[in-house]
């Protein structure tokens, strides 16, 4: 067993794939400056363990059970706003990251990138700096040079993306209320606000939107 470094930025990883962590604490312990010093299944858990560990930067996935990325970032930048926290998600950089980013994450990652960008990004968010991929640096750049509006769903609050999301990943209502700890009531007014604002008439429309944005798995 290897021991344990010293004087070593502190990581803790949040995913509910065990592979997933597996291979960032390989990416990791190959990095001399570096060590995980501990690892959450959920969103739950990564507020738990924030409180009990000296923690300098959180890698977290987006899509986790109980309590998802964006809920757990918010709860996580309003107990302990300088910590730097990375987002590592499937899902696409150009339709997430900004609004990870607004919502005060560090840094954004598609999985698919991790191997490559991982260390470099880890660095620059414990610097005090955010980490934008050239993905997503690119997306940034012709956004700033187009006249034309955004994506319908870029429109939504982040609550109203997060029902948006659970709609489009086929959760009913009940489960979404209870998922984000609202009423159903609440929820409905949600969806009939998400509908409103992206012109759509029902689920089936949002799910459609969602599949061709590559928005869902």
């Amino acid at each position: 067993m290897k021991s344990k470094k010293t004087n070593s930025i502190k990581v803790l990883i949040a995913d509910d794939h065990d592979i997933v962590r597996q291979g960032i604490r390989t990416i990791i312990s190959e990095v001399s400056d570096m060590n995980v010093v501990g690892e959450a299944e959920n969103g739950n858990e990564v507020l738990k363990k924030i409180q009990e560990l000296d923690v300098d930067v959180v890698i977290m996935d987006y899509d986790m059970p109980d309590r998802n990325g964006l809920d757990t970032l918010i709860e996580l930048k309003a107990m302990n706003p300088k910590l730097p926290v990375i987002i590592l998600s499937m899902f696409p950089e150009d339709h997430y990251g900004v609004r990870f980013l607004k919502a005060g994450a560090s840094g954004y990652l598609g999985k698919s990138n991790v191997t490559q960008q991982l260390v470099e990004a880890i660095r620059r968010v414990v610097n005090g700096h955010k980490y934008i991929s050239p993905n997503l640096a690119d997306k940034l750049v012709s956004e700033l040079n187009k006249d034309s509006e955004g994506p319908l769903h870029e429109n939504l609050t982040d609550r109203e993306f997060q029902v948006f999301h659970f709609i489009a990943s086929g959760k009913r209502l009940k489960a979404i209320a209870e998922e984000l700890h609202l009423s159903i009531n609440t929820v409905s007014t949600y969806r009939s606000r998400i509908l409103e604002k992206m012109e759509m008439k029902n689920n089936s429309d949002l799910i459609r939107y969602a599949i061709e944005n590559s928005l869902i798995k």
